[in-house]
């Protein structure tokens, strides 16, 4: 399944960039537009990470970090303000949110910064896993299949380990960027594209219906692990 955000903004116009944002990024994005409750809502729902505004109505930012850090929650908080003072930074910081971004800001910026977070408590992928017929090694970097060991670069190697270690979960080519070439690296969209289709070749799940790694278009890629077993 893909990763769930609350997403905690009082304007109209950002919220709604926001959220198609996060949207095409792949994620399952909830909107909140008052404190309180947004509040309730973080203390309800097991999000993967809170996108949160400063200043809201009923209850503001610190004090939603405060009450969800003391109920035991452990969720990343990425905080959203206009203020830019050190003091501010690093009361929201002491107070248990994880990251801090002033306005106005760069939304690649603040997508990476998302990603950042969430990958700090990803999953591993296994290192050994059975594919149809095809067992994967990625300690080796190979794939063995009808008696033939073939070889994996290493991007292909992070491109399934990125794929095993999220079953079921829609990635984005701008996660696999992130994630497996570094922004530093400034490879394109359609890089991914290839990789994933020599990935797949490799596995022997080319053509035109693939059993385990599906495109979900305009979003990404995901990988089906019911014909999987392990």
């Amino acid at each position: 399944m893909s990763q769930r955000l609350l997403l905690v903004e009082d304007d109209e116009s950002l919220g709604a960039v926001l959220l198609d944002a996060l949207e095409s990024e792949g994620y399952r994005a909830d909107w909140n537009r008052d404190g309180r409750a947004a509040l309730d809502a973080a203390l309800a729902t097991p999000y993967d990470l809170v996108v949160l505004d400063l200043m809201l109505p009923s209850m503001d930012g610190y004090e939603i970090c405060r009450r969800l850090r003391s109920a035991g929650r452990d969720v990343p908080i990425l905080m959203l303000t206009a203020r830019g003072r050190e003091e501010d930074r690093v009361m929201g910081l002491d107070l248990g949110a994880d990251d801090y971004v002033v306005k106005p800001f760069s939304l690649k910026e603040l997508l990476a910064r998302i990603r950042a977070r969430l990958r700090a408590k990803r999953p591993v992928a296994p290192e050994l896993v059975v594919i149809g017929d095809a067992e994967i090694d990625l300690g080796a970097m190979q794939i063995r299949r009808d008696g033939t060991t073939i070889a994996l670069t290493k991007l292909e190697a992070g491109v399934l380990a990125l794929f095993l270690a999220n079953p079921g979960q829609v990635l984005s080519r701008a996660r696999f960027l992130d994630e497996v070439w570094g922004y530093h690296r400034h490879p394109t969209t359609r890089t991914v594209d290839m990789h994933v289709a020599r990935v797949r070749e490799k596995l022997g799940d080319g053509g035109p219906h693939p059993r385990w790694i599906k495109t979900v278009h305009g979003m990404g890629y995901r990988f089906d692990r019911e014909d999987a077993p392990a």
